[in-house]
Parts: structure tokens; C-alpha cells; sequence
């Protein structure tokens, strides 16, 4: 077992983990954060995306140790008390939510993408969420979220 120390959704936590032990079993079962789903366990759905030093990582495949000393943010952290943010609002709006298993995912990668391209075309978008897979939606609501979470994000900005 080894102690970890790192910023979960903005608070400071010390944990122990299991060697071996996946950034998802920590979050999950540790910490109770069940919001990050369990999906294909080997990097491929995306289900499991959440933010570490704001980039966004499969934590079924991301090992708990290599989180040490670094900022981790999942799908709850992205509200603040009941105001959830602009992006899960977009996605809302947009109806791109339908069973919701994938949504986490979803929004820890655009939170991502919008860092990174604050103003994406629907090209860099379709490639931003490439590693993240819905098979309820058909992806076109989803698209339009992201494209919403931007005007809204570029609105409430200081210019």
C-alpha cells in the first residue's frame, strides 16, 4: 500500500492506495465518487474520463499512485452545490442526455476540450470527444452541447 496526496474536486486528500489500483477503483470505491462510471475497463469508452492537471485521462487505465501531487477533477466537481455548470446546463438544454451512463465522461472531456480550443469547430469537436462513446444519442445533441457550453462559457467571460 502506498499514501497518496492530491486535490480532489478542489480539497486536499491523503488516501492509500493499493498498488495496481486504478485512479477509477480509487475514486469509486475509496471515495465513494461514483459519478466517473465503470465502463470497458481497458481505455476504450471513455465513461471513465476525468481531469487530472486539467487534461482529460481514462482512469480505468490511469494508476491511483501516478495521481500523487496532482489536481484531480470529476463530473462532481463540476457544480457547485445545486448550480451545476454551464457545460452539464448545455447538455441539458441541448436534450443530449438520454440513460446518462456515458455523460460523465462526456462532460469531463469537453471541459477539457474548451481549455484546450475555448471555440471549436464542429470538426475539432467530433475529434475532442473521439475517445468517448454513447449508444443512445447519435451524438448530433451532443455536438450542439458542446458548440452551446461555448457560446456560454464566451459570454460570461470578462472580454
Amino acid at each position: 500500500m502506498k499514501m497518496i496526496q492530491c486535490k480532489i474536486n478542489g480539497v486536499e486528500r491523503k488516501v492509500h492506495v493499493e498498488y495496481g489500483e486504478t485512479l477509477l477503483e480509487m475514486l469509486r470505491e475509496r471515495l465513494k465518487l461514483t459519478g466517473t462510471k465503470k465502463g470497458c475497463s481497458v481505455g476504450e469508452c471513455g465513461a471513465c474520463t476525468v481531469l487530472v492537471d486539467d487534461e482529460a485521462v481514462d482512469s480505468c487505465i490511469y494508476l491511483a499512485a501516478w495521481a500523487d501531487g496532482k489536481s484531480i477533477v470529476t463530473v462532481e466537481g463540476l457544480s457547485r452545490g445545486l448550480e451545476i455548470s454551464v457545460t452539464q446546463q448545455a447538455y441539458l438544454d441541448e436534450g443530449a442526455v438520454q440513460c446518462g451512463f456515458c455523460i460523465p465522461g462526456f462532460l469531463m472531456s469537453t471541459e477539457a476540450l474548451l481549455k484546450e480550443i475555448p471555440d471549436p469547430t464542429e470538426q475539432q469537436i467530433r475529434v475532442g470527444l473521439s475517445g468517448n462513446m454513447c449508444r443512445c444519442t447519435g451524438y448530433a445533441k451532443i455536438v450542439k452541447a458542446v458548440q452551446r457550453a461555448a457560446r456560454e462559457k464566451a459570454a460570461q467571460s470578462p472580454q
